[in-house]
């Protein structure tokens, strides 16, 4: 049976969030409760954080998850996997990112079996719930086909209505088959490898989405659909969000 590792890309800056894995919610870094959350819900697979910065090293070490240093130059958390890959390697990878406190067993779990499949890569989305949200270029849409491999992501909204000249309400993205793209991802090891030595992709440049280099080099993308409950901590207010659902 193939062996399947989590990796855990951590980069310490970010420009709408500065340090925000190592912000405190309830006296404790951001990147702590995904890795104990991870820990919680995934405990039959290796987990590792690939990281590029001490401090980041630090705070996972000290309590006790396993750190593998990776370089500060990479354009993307896949390439952070592909590097620290090299070292475990994994014949089959689970990325959950570092900013994904509430992921659950159930979408690491449909990972784990799509990337089994004939994808080479893997990733999840949620059904959309509102127009602002369908708007918002900070919530990344994707759109599947009938063989539910992607056909492309993007942070405009697709697919556009254009009967509606765009203009949609809730009601309206209920009904249709709206997509938001959650930043969780399986790969196989071949394609990571062949990842890190891939050009940057041109739609990836403009979108700053890494897994358009995978579409635009002619690979699958299998997508998986989630109910779970997700909150992606990109801003100030998302961790908010975060703390309140801790509250309650």
């Amino acid at each position: 049976m193939s062996r399947t590792a989590i990796i855990v890309p951590c980069r310490l800056e970010s420009s709408r969030f500065p340090r925000k894995l190592l912000h405190k919610i309830k006296g404790k870094p951001l990147v702590l409760w995904v890795a104990e959350r991870i820990a919680q819900v995934a405990p039959q697979f290796p987990l590792y954080f690939a990281v590029d910065h001490e401090l980041l090293s630090v705070c996972l070490s000290q309590a006790g998850f396993k750190v593998i240093m990776t370089s500060s130059l990479h354009a993307s958390g896949t390439d952070r996997i592909a590097e620290a890959n090299e070292q475990i390697k994994a014949d089959l990878v689970i990325n959950v990112q570092a900013d994904e406190p509430l992921v659950s067993a159930k979408q690491i779990e449909l990972l784990d079996s799509l990337i089994r499949g004939d994808a080479e890569m893997a990733t999840l989305a949620t059904p959309f719930q509102t127009a602002a949200d369908f708007n918002n270029p900070n919530q990344v849409k994707v759109v599947s086909g009938k063989a539910g491999k992607a056909l492309y992501f993007s942070r405009s909204p697709i697919p556009y209505p254009r009967d509606l000249a765009g203009k949609v309400d809730d009601a309206w993205v209920k009904a249709n088959p709206c997509f938001r793209h959650l930043g969780l991802y399986a790969y196989k090891a071949a394609l990571l490898k062949a990842y890190a030595k891939l050009p940057l992709g041109k739609t990836e440049v403009i979108e700053k989405l890494e897994q358009l280099r995978v579409l635009e080099n002619g690979y699958s993308i299998a997508v998986g659909i989630t109910d779970d409950p997700s909150i992606g901590v990109d801003t100030i207010e998302d961790a908010e969000k975060f703390d309140h659902v801790l509250s309650c």
